[in-house]
């Protein structure tokens, strides 16, 4: 009885953890900026928020369990492309913006709101320092996160969106001109970043749960799937909370109003004084567990890439440093540089991600590889037509609408890939020869 107890308390920690992880900066501001835009489509537009975002992050996370190491994600990629393709993501969800971007919304929408002389220069070396102390000891970063952080983090958001739902500031508006609530949902889903913080946290998720206990792959899974299920769950009310917000906002006229100023504008509204302190303390606990996952995971594997030539403890301080300088380039500004790069980045892992579940089956690594080809095509031209090249034939293609025009081909891209003929493969041209079983089948 008492080991049952532990390990439903096992799970329900590192649920929490994983979802405190994946609410952070983006996951508190996008949802109700997109609830004001799609108005009484707000609820399609959620769901297409939380399948792009908590669905895809959660898929992420089991896919690295299964094959045991985030960087096997990519690893059936040529190697040069799938080292570069990993620091890269490892880049963006640590110093390059992921982290730096927490503090920037926390400055942002709680201390500067509460202490306007504040500077954000002093703000963020007083943040990183915190982050860095809770950082130290890797052991202890998911109890830290699960055990604490979490639960006041949704006692203080469900005070929030409680009161709105009873008392909601406005009547909910049309969908704004041209919005797409199904593609826009998606893009807003992208922007969180998750799927590649989920590549990121994984790797101290797994660790943790290595060190209560769980040896092999299948019970790793069984705990793990399980507190994916408790951190989709957790995310899907606080979205719909927030989304429900922001769509209630929609008869206020607000203009071409800002990602935080919405937030701080709606909370105000509905709680005054206490709504501007409470959502400091949402903020703050919002981001710092964010933060304290990211740099914890950016650390172990820059440690690893390093080949220990930095310790764990030095690389915390200098991404914590890093973090520190770029946070205050602003939010918007983070946003803006986000988008093309996310665009791209996201269906090449998408197309690997997927893939991994049939890997034992696939046997040719062209498969891989042209599929990640024929998704990140489609998305380049997209970015150089909205940079304004003359690349408009994009928008004509199938599933443009709805944010997917990679799709189709990435598909054909791993069926060329398939009919390739490709040198012998052998058991050491497979990711992780020494994990995975030889495959019986070939794609």
């Amino acid at each position: 009885m008492q080991e049952q107890k532990r390990r439903k308390s096992d799970f329900m920690v590192v649920g929490f953890a994983l979802f405190a992880v994946f609410f952070g900066a983006g996951n508190l501001i996008f949802p109700p900026y997109l609830g004001l835009e799609s108005g009484t489509k707000w609820f399609p537009a959620l769901a297409c928020f939380v399948i792009a975002d908590a669905g895809l992050a959660i898929m992420t996370v089991l896919a690295i369990v299964r094959l045991g190491d985030g960087q096997n994600l990519l690893g059936r990629l040529p190697k040069k492309i799938s080292l570069i393709c990993m620091d890269l993501v490892m880049a963006i969800v640590g110093p390059a913006l992921c982290i730096p971007r927490t503090c920037a919304t926390t400055f942002e929408m709680g201390a500067h709101v509460l202490f306007p002389k504040l500077s954000s220069w002093v703000f963020g070396l007083l943040f990183f320092a915190l982050v860095a102390v809770l950082t130290i000891r890797p052991g202890k970063v998911v109890d830290i996160v699960g055990k604490y952080l979490t639960p006041m983090l949704l006692v203080t958001i469900a005070v929030l969106c409680v009161k709105g739902i009873l008392s909601p500031i406005g009547e909910i508006g049309a969908p704004l001109d041209g919005m797409n609530a199904l593609k826009d949902g998606f893009l807003n889903g992208y922007q969180t970043m998750d799927v590649l913080g989920a590549l990121a946290i994984t790797i101290v998720i797994l660790r943790t749960v290595k060190d209560k206990g769980y040896g092999d792959k299948k019970a790793q899974m069984k705990v793990i799937r399980r507190a994916g299920i408790v951190a989709a769950a957790a995310l899907f009310l606080v979205y719909g909370g927030l989304a429900y917000l922001g769509a209630t906002a929609g008869g206020l006229g607000l203009g071409d109003i800002g990602h935080t100023d919405l937030v701080v504008l709606v909370t105000e509204l509905l709680l005054k004084r206490f709504g501007v302190i409470l959502l400091a303390l949402i903020v703050f606990f919002a981001c710092l567990t964010t933060a304290v996952g990211l740099v914890s995971s950016a650390a172990a594997y820059f440690e690893g890439r390093l080949k220990g030539r930095l310790s764990y403890t030095k690389l915390v301080l200098i991404i914590c440093g890093i973090s520190m300088l770029i946070s205050n380039v602003g939010i918007s500004t983070m946003i803006r540089f986000a988008a093309p790069l996310l665009s791209v980045l996201y269906p090449l892992l998408l197309t690997q991600i997927i893939l991994s579940f049939f890997s034992e089956k696939i046997r040719k690594n062209t498969v891989f590889a042209g599929a990640a080809l024929g998704a990140v095509i489609p998305m380049l031209a997209d970015a150089a037509y909205g940079f304004g090249l003359p690349f408009g034939f994009i928008t004509r293609l199938p599933l443009y609408e709805l944010g997917f025009v990679w799709v189709i081909p990435a598909v054909m891209g791993g069926l060329i890939g398939a009919l390739i003929p490709e040198k012998k493969v052998t058991e050491m041209a497979l990711i992780g020869s020494a994990k995975l079983p030889h495959p019986k089948q070939a794609v």
